[in-house]
């Protein structure tokens, strides 16, 4: 039996990586998904992937701190596939890296709005669909960065993921009674396109590499497998965590 038969998900982040390897694992499980990010012409790539293969999504492009957009994507949702099961809120960004004493104001504030405020706003229109429904699933993408580990430079990016763990754990305190179920997922280094242009030579990557257990870093559909798990009945007892498929990052000292 497909794990999400029927289901009704938005992913967003979807034009690359992490969500759209999950938009495309969801909609192999029998998802219907509405698919988000900024760049319209990638997820129309998406889409038709999608529909080639058997499977059902829209696209809506925007950016997830635009309160407008967390509503129009619970709207088409809803106009579309008939409601809401499930939301994996993947979209963030790392944003201008500096030591905290020298980033700008607008360099902190664009942290916390695109990753924070965008990751309330998500849920603020998703949990009444999800109401509707009986239930559901919310995911938000966070970080083992200043959860397990600090790193310099990162000091927005990390306030701004850690944050969110601490909306996942109120949101699964408020909403457990009414059947949400609300976590974070943790990746480790993911073999994305934004990561390899970041650890283009190979030194870069091997150091990368060797900060994990695992040695290796994480392929996308590996932490889309994770959301899956999380989106789907396999986790029905399993809300309020900050979930780790980090390749043993948080733990290696080798």
């Amino acid at each position: 039996m497909l794990a999400l038969a029927n289901k009704v998900t938005i992913v967003t982040g979807a034009s690359s990586g992490i969500g759209r390897a999950t938009a495309k694992l969801f909609a192999e499980e029998g998802a219907k998904v509405v698919v988000a990010a900024r760049r319209q012409k990638e997820l129309d790539e998406l889409v038709a992937e999608i529909r080639d293969a058997g499977g059902e999504a829209v696209p809506l492009a925007g950016d997830i701190g635009d309160e407008a957009h967390a509503r129009a994507l619970v709207e088409l949702a809803k106009r579309q596939f008939g409601g809401l099961d499930v939301a994996f809120n993947n979209a963030g960004a790392v944003g201008e890296m500096g030591a905290a004493s020298q980033i700008s104001l607008d360099t902190w504030r664009a942290a916390l709005d695109t990753n924070l405020t965008g990751a309330f706003l998500g849920a603020k229109h998703q949990i009444p669909a999800m109401l509707e429904r009986g239930g559901g699933s919310l995911i938000f993408t966070s970080t083992f960065v200043g959860y397990t580990a600090g790193m310099p430079g990162m000091a927005a990016y990390a306030a701004s993921k850690a944050g969110m763990i601490g909306l996942v754990q109120v949101l699964a305190a408020e909403y457990g009674p009414q059947g949400i179920r609300v976590n974070a997922l943790l990746p480790g280094g993911t073999d994305t396109p934004g990561a390899k242009s970041s650890i283009e030579k190979p030194e870069a990557r091997a150091f990368v590499e060797g900060l994990h257990a695992l040695k290796r870093l994480a392929r996308p559909e590996e932490i889309a497998r994770t959301a899956l798990y999380l989106a789907s009945d396999a986790s029905s007892f399993t809300t309020g965590t900050a979930l780790l498929a980090d390749g043993g990052v948080s733990i290696n000292r080798t």
